[in-house]
């Protein structure tokens, strides 16, 4: 328990309840978001899991769309970071935006959905480092035991120094790049049977009975770029930084993911990519190779494949981290939540947290998965199609109902400011954004089924996405009840360390004022 005079006190808050400045710079801060993306996890796993599962031969042409619909969405949200520092980003601006019932329920839907996203990989990662462990050494290891490893490890890395995250995640970042890059022009340079066809950028290619989920998977291949201004207040000059560092990394997505899987169309040809997608799913980019470059680049791949998954699963450990402590802060968790450590200035009881939720969920998940407790029964890749995938797509339909959100508070943002005539052009960029960003949303939960391999009727089309509209009603309700009981609270929800320091400020004067008298 804290005891001491209302000064210390404060003093306090404003030590603990702040993120240490001048941690990271913009080559580090651009480095750790597109870690968040996971290139090679993305290539080598959602973008043959979207071939297949949706049957769409577009996607290439789907991810410059996407690409396009962000773009416009971070003129105006690239803006507001130049104004709102907050470690809480999406629903700090939707608080500031459209009011603080508003943020708190768009905090819990950003807790929820980076935090299912974060979990969702897990799967991925212990099923890899099973299956590689069985084709090598013809060992059978349960996938939850690298799982429950990639925990700890990830629990370890998320209580350094942010600094040190970054270098590690760039350094993985960057191999994996390179990796993608040199097989991708293998496929190029040996194409399939249909030779260098542009068929996959036509808008003919687009159709397909799970357009709207292709969108899901696609947005979840981003996921990462709008994380930039989490990091504002460990930065060392915010308001140049983060926007930068936005725009970099959706060229850099939009680019970089266009282009790899047009060249496994390429490879396939466009006729047979959705045919072998379905057969060999995320096998197929590692089959492609094998007969190109041979069976020492294909294992070196898998290596960093895995390695990719590991920089994704910690890049948005840190995020739901920070996002744990900003709720903390503005009284939306309990406050001990919203404190650092003292060491490391890192959020840690946030991370223990996401670590803690992280362990129960793949131990319950491998539990039920024996079929003592599922209606499914057992089944070997559970990991990859329900843990992780369900997962990643849930997460990603609460980040773009999240942005959409953000976009339509940037422009009220703005308004209320008086500052609509300077914005203009964001302003309508803003909209833009929202009205692609509420299509995507409404065609992806209208196509949620195709996701699941399900009738239309079936319950979990319904039950997955409304879990994103619980932990909205959830926030909403607490919200307003922070309003009735505990207005100051309520007050600073989405002001961030600005309201602690107003309030250190305050507390220093009186005390002064006290003196003087």
């Amino acid at each position: 328990m804290l005891t001491g005079s209302t000064s210390e006190i404060s003093t306090f808050k404003g030590e603990q309840r702040a993120l240490r400045a001048d941690r990271i710079g913009a080559p580090a801060l651009l480095l750790s978001v597109l870690a968040a993306t996971a290139p090679l996890m993305v290539v080598a796993g959602v973008i043959p899991s979207t071939f297949g599962a949706m049957g769409i031969v577009g996607v290439p042409l789907l991810f410059v769309i996407v690409g396009v619909v962000l773009a416009l969405f971070s003129f105006g949200y690239a803006e507001m970071s130049r104004h709102v520092h907050n470690a809480g980003a999406l629903y700090a601006y939707i608080s500031r935006g459209l009011g603080s019932t508003m943020g708190a329920g768009a905090s819990y839907v950003a807790l929820f959905a980076y935090s299912i996203m974060q979990i969702g990989t897990y799967g991925i990662f212990g099923f890899e480092i099973s299956g590689q462990i069985f084709q090598h050494w013809h060992h059978n290891v349960a996938w939850w035991i690298p799982a429950l490893c990639g925990v700890v490890l990830t629990a370890v890395f998320g209580a350094m120094k942010i600094d040190l995250n970054a270098r590690t995640l760039g350094l993985l970042l960057l191999i994996e790049t390179v990796l993608t890059v040199v097989f991708d022009i293998s496929f190029l340079s040996d194409p399939g049977p249909q030779g260098v066809s542009m068929h996959a950028f036509s808008p003919g290619a687009l159709s397909g009975a799970g357009l709207g989920t292709a969108l899901c998977f696609v947005i979840a291949g981003f996921v990462g770029f709008e994380q930039a201004p989490v990091y504002a207040e460990e930065t060392s000059d915010p308001q140049r930084v983060v926007s930068k560092v936005m725009f970099l990394a959706i060229g850099f997505a939009t680019v970089f993911f266009a282009f790899s899987s047009w060249a496994i169309t390429v490879a396939t040809g466009p006729s047979h990519v959705v045919g072998q997608s379905r057969q060999q799913s995320a096998n197929l980019i590692f089959a492609l190779n094998e007969g190109r470059l041979g069976s020492t680049f294909t294992d070196v791949l898998n290596v960093f494949f895995i390695t990719g998954i590991f920089a994704s699963m910690l890049s948005f450990h840190n995020v739901v981290a920070r996002y744990a402590f900003a709720m903390g802060r503005d009284g939306l968790l309990p406050s001990a939540v919203g404190r650092t450590a003292k060491g490391s200035g890192a959020p840690a009881v946030g991370s223990f947290l996401q670590s803690v939720i992280s362990l129960v969920v793949v131990v319950a998940f491998a539990v039920t998965d024996h079929g003592s407790f599922s209606a499914m029964g057992p089944d070997p890749t559970a990991p990859v199609l329900r843990l992780f995938t369900w997962a990643g797509n849930v997460g990603a339909l609460g980040v773009v109902l999240l942005m959409c959100t953000a976009a339509i508070a940037v422009i009220t943002f703005f308004v209320k400011r008086g500052a609509a005539g300077v914005q203009g052009w964001r302003l309508v960029t803003s909209g833009l954004a929202a009205i692609g960003l509420a299509v995507i949303f409404v065609y992806s939960v209208k196509d949620f089924a195709v996701l699941l391999g399900a009738d239309p009727g079936h319950g979990l089309r319904w039950i997955l996405p409304g879990i994103i509209a619980l932990a909205a009603v959830i926030g909403l309700v607490y919200g307003l009840v922070l309003r009735s009981t505990k207005p100051e609270v309520y007050a600073r929800i989405g002001q961030g360390n600005e309201a602690f320091q107003l309030e250190k400020a305050a507390t220093a004067g009186e005390a002064g004022g006290g003196r003087s008298a």
